[in-house]
């Protein structure tokens, strides 16, 4: 399937700027998530290393723009739009919550009973609600008025919320939108644009968490040599990440370690660095490669675009980097001064949105204040406030906890 006027449709429809040379449409997408406010906030959003605990941890900012380089190369081999699956990697953590997963857990319990919290589905909320750029004409905000495949390229999990999947993509009260974008779809089925973004997203951070782990000091690979140390990340992997048989992820971690890239020592001197980034890029390109091929041999030799093909990933390296993720678990977000801090998070924020939805609509920012006061009923209010704690940053929430709670 082509990129047709249907896939290139917005909510509204709008001129051409004169001044503009001509754009592709996808190019228009790009530039409009680059320049959001929303992009921002992710410079002070946690990813796995958080803010502050290091002198260049990776933030969600930074993992997004690595999601992007990664993703935008491997729709390039395979003959997906490269504008296209770069808009996607850049737009799809834009709904994370301060304080990453452990913050999207707060928020989630708060919203169980009005349906619930997903970081996927929020980021739709944010393209095409809660970011200002283009109202309608009845002066409601569309968010960016992004294109069809663009919002399409960005869900992650192409459905409603349900109850045999922890994850979705969309709210009730956004089901029109997501219809729209979703119109002549497969139900639940991905969009290749949107696979390649899902993968690159897992090779940014299966990777690049590796990496952050290693400079703070909280990994050293010759720990991995050890059997008690990798039977536990194998659980770990099997039970978070991959079910699979325990051999083939025991076998995944030993092609990683018997790989020349694997650093076992690291001192921060600069030959330390030089050999870390060197497994960094081999890894990366190990993932992508290994898909790249398989994809290939799978498909026709057409361009993939939008339902016209599916991305083929080995088991072999989806073990591989199950592994890596669940390395990032154990040594990172496992820790018990993590876990401390985590569930002391979780308090603030759990406090934090107690008191904003006690004293709103004044507790709320000037453009949430309208949308709380028009909302139908208190589901519809108590959304706004989350939408609210889920646009701050880890800095900016604590400084409203400060504020509203202490």
């Amino acid at each position: 399937m082509e990129y047709d006027v249907l896939t290139r449709a917005r909510l509204v429809d709008e001129p051409t700027k004169s001044e503009r040379t001509v754009r592709g449409e996808f190019v228009r997408d790009r530039a409009r998530v680059m320049h959001s406010a929303a992009l921002r906030r992710l410079a002070a959003r946690t990813q796995v290393v958080g803010v502050g605990e290091s002198d260049f941890p990776r933030t969600r900012l930074t993992h997004s723009l690595e999601c992007a380089q990664i993703g935008r190369e491997l729709a390039g081999s395979l003959g997906a739009d490269p504008d296209l699956v770069d808009t996607a990697c850049l737009a799809h953590d834009l709904g994370h919550p301060p304080f990453g997963h452990n913050g999207e857990r707060a928020l989630a319990e708060f919203a169980d009973r009005f349906g619930g919290f997903e970081a996927n589905a929020q980021s739709l909320r944010v393209l095409t609600r809660l970011e200002a750029k283009i109202v309608d004409a009845g002066g409601h905000s569309v968010g960016l008025n992004l294109t069809r495949a663009t919002l399409d390229a960005a869900t992650k999990y192409p459905w409603p919320r349900q109850p045999e999947s922890p994850k979705f993509g969309c709210y009730e009260d956004d089901k029109p939108v997501f219809d729209w974008l979703r119109l002549g779809a497969i139900p639940g089925m991905k969009c290749i644009e949107s696979q390649i973004m899902d993968w690159a997203d897992d090779v940014a951070y299966s990777v690049h968490d590796l990496e952050d782990a290693i400079q703070a000091g909280l990994l050293s690979l010759e720990w991995l040599d050890s059997e008690p140390e990798r039977q536990d990340l194998v659980a770990l992997a099997r039970e978070e990440y991959l079910d699979v048989p325990e051999a083939a992820l025991l076998e995944a971690l030993d092609r990683l370690r018997e790989h020349p890239c694997w650093v076992r020592e690291y001192d921060g001197s600069m030959r330390a660095m030089v050999a870390l980034k060197a497994m960094t890029s081999e890894l990366i390109g190990r993932f992508c490669g290994a898909v790249t091929r398989a994809t290939h041999a799978a498909g026709d030799g057409r361009p993939m675009r939008r339902y016209g093909g599916s991305l083929e990933i080995p088991a072999e390296t989806r073990a591989e980097c199950a592994v890596l993720k669940a390395v990032a678990a154990k040594y990172v977000m496992r820790r018990e001064e993590t876990l401390t801090l985590q569930e002391r998070q979780r308090e603030q924020l759990a406090e934090l949105l107690a008191a904003i939805a006690t004293g709103a609509p004044d507790t709320l920012e000037p453009a949430m204040r309208a949308p709380f006061e028009v909302a139908l009923n208190d589901a519809a209010r108590l959304r706004v406030v989350v939408d609210q704690v889920a646009s701050l940053t880890d800095t900016s929430a604590l400084a409203w906890h400060q504020r509203l709670v202490s």
